[in-house]
């Protein structure tokens, strides 16, 4: 078999310039990615991993080779923060753990959700007065935090919401690409603290919930919280799943939603497309299933803004056994990372990809894109579990939004961060103005 290409110096060289021009990692990506194609490896230091682009990489590794591969890497920040989350299990465990949280994301429970996540942005944007120069990004993380917190734990998180803020945020932190990816036994300090305070909340919240549901009726109790409890999970588990809905569920939302604010603001053509949809639409009382489903320019603009920067940019799984792909050997225990912003900006599949066009999605075109070209969720069996949920969530805060605020863009360049997400680096700062 032919060995699979690999950066060299040269390719170093490139991938330095091109993210110095570009001001982020992601374009020294694009640079090892145009120079060796989409099969190629990138050795450091401690880290040897393969990258595969496109669509049928996608395809192979989330589908057709699915069971050959495993996500659960013991020295990984990430398995020793969420310990046996949904997120970092493998085989039956993983597929026991989400049949059980299934139902609370089903689509037949979204309706209910919609009125708390209308209620929980009116809460946030509450606070926002003419004139105020406020951060979307922050803005964003406070509304996701209280509408996931509701939702799925029918907790009212606005108390806990400043005290645990620095922790959250220290724990988004503690996972993100860091020296750890190369060394990873490197020392962590400076992240007790915060991931103590974490696990103090949630064992609190399991408790009190534990001892509400012991006095009254649980059949009446339907919420993710009670219904784990009512399983007879432990509450170390609970706490494991818990706190994995809690940082993966609200720090892709944010993202999602600060990125779509953003490119909206700094495309006015767009912008105005979307509040003509959203004309017809009452601000002043609740929104419903029927007009979620009519915002079908916003679901494109969402789409499009999920496809430029996905907030989970890349997937990472290991090898459990000797595989083949395109002709390449790919040994048992090797890393190997499958890039969705790679694949989503390919110029086979996508004109002009670094131009921000929504109509992409809109009727004939998308039909013509092969299957996995678009995967903001992943794909297969282990497709994101809360897809659906955010995509509503999206469509109501961002119409909330809208309805009753015009924001000007007021900060400096914005550049793709890679943390645990794909965010806009530094924030996405805009003046506010309430709209008669």
């Amino acid at each position: 078999m032919p060995a699979i290409p690999s950066a060299t110096l040269s390719t170093a060289w490139h991938a330095l310039n091109a993210w110095q021009r570009g001001g982020h990692i992601l374009g020294a990506l694009e640079a090892v990615h145009e120079e060796l194609g989409d099969v190629f490896r990138l050795p450091l230091p401690g880290f040897d991993g393969i990258f595969l682009v496109g669509p049928e990489a996608n395809k192979f590794l989330l589908t057709e080779a699915r069971d050959h591969f495993r996500w659960r890497a013991e020295d990984d920040p990430v398995t020793r923060l969420l310990k046996h989350g949904l997120l970092v299990e493998d085989g039956e465990t993983h597929h026991a753990l989400r049949g059980m949280m299934t139902p609370a994301f089903h689509k037949n429970r979204l309706a209910g959700y919609i009125e708390i996540m209308q209620r929980r942005t009116d809460q946030v944007t509450d606070g926002w007065h003419d004139g105020d120069h406020i951060d979307l990004l922050v803005e964003m993380r406070r509304i996701a935090l209280l509408i996931l917190m509701d939702t799925l734990f029918a907790e009212d998180f606005s108390q806990q919401l400043a005290a645990l803020w620095h922790a959250i945020l220290r724990t988004i932190r503690y996972i993100s690409p860091g020296p750890w990816l190369v060394w990873p036994g490197i020392p962590r300090p400076g992240y007790r603290r915060a991931l103590r305070q974490m696990d103090e909340y949630l064992y609190r919240l399991i408790s009190h919930r534990r001892g509400s549901l012991a006095t009254e009726n649980t059949n009446m109790a339907d919420d993710l919280l009670s219904q784990l409890i009512a399983s007879g999970m432990s509450d170390d588990l609970i706490r494991d799943q818990l706190l994995t809905l809690l940082i993966a569920g609200h720090d892709t939302s944010t993202a999602q939603l600060a990125w779509s604010l953003y490119l909206l603001l700094t495309h006015k053509d767009i912008l105005a497309g979307v509040r003509a949809e959203l004309a017809g639409i009452e601000d002043d009382g609740p929104l419903t299933s029927a007009q979620i489903k009519q915002m079908e320019y916003l679901d494109c603009v969402l789409k499009e803004t999920a496809r430029l920067y996905p907030p989970i940019h890349l997937g990472s799984r290991i090898a459990a056994s000797d595989l083949s792909f395109r002709g390449y050997r790919i040994p048992a225990g090797t890393r190997v990372l499958y890039s969705i912003y790679l694949t989503h900006r390919q110029k086979q599949y996508w004109s002009q990809p670094e131009r921000f066009d929504p109509e992409r999605f809109n009727g004939e075109p998308a039909n013509r894109r092969p299957a996995y070209a678009y995967v903001p969720f992943g794909g297969g069996p282990r497709n994101c579990i809360g897809a659906a949920f955010a995509q509503v969530e999206a469509k109501v805060v961002l119409a909330r939004i809208l309805q009753q605020f015009d924001l000007h863009f007021a900060g400096r360049t914005v550049r793709p961060r890679m943390r645990a997400t794909l965010e806009p680096s530094p924030g996405v700062l805009v003046k506010v103005r309430r709209r008669s």
